[in-house]
């Protein structure tokens, strides 16, 4: 399998979650998760980031980005670019339990390292290298992990979507790169920010 290939596999597989975790930052206002409740140490359980709208809303457009990847997979299956071989999530129904476990996974693994960046005394926005570039990656696997265990395990599916899709090269690539995104995607948004707060 050539590079360009697994790069195009691994982009695809974990797209949703990208699109779940950049919708939550933009619609991520109103009530915080953990109600603005402080943890035995006084500090923030979560903090004001972390808001159940942005959890909902951010799973929600995360799946329908999800949905729009598993149709299109299959018409790139008829196209002269099937040998990439990109998932459809096994299709319709069992794309929405593994969309699902991408999106969901990826935010709640992003909650998960804010309730540990709140204990090591870091404030919201403050730069936690490498868990805060990582965290939802993290949650990917060990959630769609789980849940194409649970499918398989029912009786639903007859293999495992996980070990289907994800290899070692998938994931040390997903690893290796996603920090830099988030860390350029950071810089841009904190540009754009600064932009328009001078006008």
């Amino acid at each position: 399998m050539g590079f360009e290939i697994i790069v195009a596999q691994a982009f695809w597989l974990i797209l949703p979650a990208y699109i779940a975790n950049a919708s939550a930052v933009l619609v991520g206002s109103g009530t915080p998760i953990d109600f603005g409740k402080k943890w035995k140490d006084g500090k923030r359980i979560l903090g004001d980031g972390k808001t159940w709208r942005g959890l909902i809303v951010g799973t929600l457009i995360g799946m329908i980005g999800g949905f729009g990847l598993s149709i299109g997979a299959k018409y790139i299956s008829m196209t002269d670019f099937s040998f990439v071989g990109v998932s459809d999530f096994y299709g319709f129904p069992l794309m929405i339990p593994i969309v699902f476990s991408i999106c969901f996974g990826a935010l709640l693994g992003d909650i998960i390292e804010s309730f540990f960046k709140r204990r090591t005394g870091r404030e919201r926005g403050e730069n936690w290298i490498p868990f805060d570039q990582i965290d939802f990656i993290l949650g990917v696997l060990f959630f769609s992990f789980l849940m194409a265990g649970f499918l398989q395990i029912m009786g639903v599916s007859s293999g495992n979507w996980f070990f289907e899709n994800f290899t070692i090269t998938h994931i040390v690539f997903l690893l290796i790169v996603t920090p830099f995104l988030h860390l350029f995607a950071n810089f841009i948004h904190r540009k754009v920010k600064t932009n328009d707060a001078r006008k």
